[in-house]
């Protein structure tokens, strides 16, 4: 059978991509290396940051806006609760990316906002001891989406919408025919007229002929148990905090119960890998680092790490994403270098996927991830 749109990679943006494809009505058909909302790579780890307030760069926020609306379309459709408004800290010394770039982007962007000092951070906040100086941007709407729940909201919605979805099948090769596409699996060869390519961190190997640079990164999570039990952490904002060393960590409420405990970790702070080489152990001076390091902000995290996981980023070197139909191919469509920053975005990614796949552009401002900008001739 010959179909409409082919996506490699059933993660985080392909399965919306799937959905939102099968939605208008394409014959879709998703292949995905491994079984559904997997924890082999980026799209895991029971919670990912959503802000509006985007310190990375203000162009990101009409991207976001957008994203809003379809996290609570996919919430309405799917009945789960795939994500959740808690309020958002961002902590550090007033000129710091955390803060000044928060504070940039919602000035931009006339999005609600509050500046607290130390002083108003403690009294707001009592869990937080913040290093004298230091300030805050406090965004009402910042909050939390579930990785998993997300992916598998998809892909139900895509299925019913009658996408055809096949886990287990790692892609060995694709190519460009006269009419469309090629996909060669283990299991069978299949042909379209696009092909969708979500890649995650095996871009480096599915996109190799494209030249775009990602780097692949080994990320460490934690779960640590508060001194005195979670309760002060389940009516909690999420946070990201930068000392003055530019060193980011980033938090969570407690979200899945007592002995759940309270995800932390460091933002970008990880050691070059490959899918295949990858240290899926946590060694205990990671566990120690980390402890140390937020402790100094939420003293009461400094209590046992209860759960520990690893992920991977897949960045680009200016850390932005890659979103374009390929430069030269009319019927491929590539998403890649995500990582760090790139999952509360899944809804609309999903939507602009699906306008390229199908005509070509998008509304939506994607000139800043034109993978050109990233390859040297």
């Amino acid at each position: 059978m010959s179909y409409d749109v082919i996506v490699i990679g059933v993660g985080g943006m392909g399965s919306a991509a799937a959905y939102h494809l099968a939605a208008r009505g394409q014959r879709v058909l998703g292949l995905e290396k491994f079984t559904p909302a997997h924890d082999k790579g980026s799209s895991h780890g029971g919670s990912r940051i959503v802000r509006q307030s985007y310190f990375e760069d203000p162009a990101y926020v009409p991207l976001l806006l957008r994203a809003y609306e379809l996290w609570d379309n996919l919430a309405a459709e799917s009945g789960r609760d795939v994500y959740r408004i808690t309020g958002g800290l961002f902590v550090g010394p007033p000129d710091c990316l955390t803060v000044a770039g928060s504070l940039r982007a919602s000035q931009e962007w006339d999005l609600p906002h509050e500046v607290l000092d130390a002083a108003e951070i403690r009294s707001r906040f009592p869990n937080f001891t913040p290093q004298r100086g230091d300030i805050a941007l406090y965004e009402a709407k910042a909050g939390f989406a579930r990785p998993e729940m997300t992916v598998q909201a998809h892909i139900d919605l895509a299925e019913r919408a009658g996408a055809t979805l096949s886990f287990g099948e790692e892609v060995l090769e694709w190519g460009e025919t006269a009419g469309g596409v090629t996909v060669r699996t283990a299991r069978d060869t299949y042909t379209a007229g696009q092909l969708v390519i979500c890649p995650g961190a095996w871009a480096p190997q599915l996109l190799a002929e494209f030249g775009i640079p990602i780097t692949i990164e080994r990320q460490v999570l934690y779960w640590l148990d508060p001194i005195g039990g979670t309760a002060p952490f389940v009516d909690h904002p999420i946070f990201i905090d930068e000392n003055a060393h530019g060193m980011q960590i980033y938090g969570f409420p407690a979200i899945d119960g007592p002995r759940g405990g309270v995800k932390v970790a460091f933002f970008r702070k990880g050691v070059v890998c490959t899918p295949e080489t990858i240290d899926r152990t946590v060694h205990e001076p990671e566990i120690r680092e980390m402890r140390d390091r937020v402790a100094e902000l939420l003293p009461a995290l400094d209590g046992p790490c209860l759960h520990s996981a690893t992920c991977m980023y897949s960045t680009t070197p200016d850390e932005h994403f890659v979103i374009a139909r390929h430069p030269d191919s009319a019927n491929v469509t590539v998403a890649c270098g995500f990582s760090g920053h790139g999952f509360k975005f899944v809804p609309v990614v999903g939507e602009i996927l699906a306008d390229l796949a199908t005509a070509g552009s998008t509304t939506h401002p994607i000139a800043l991830f034109d993978p050109r900008r990233l390859v040297t001739t």
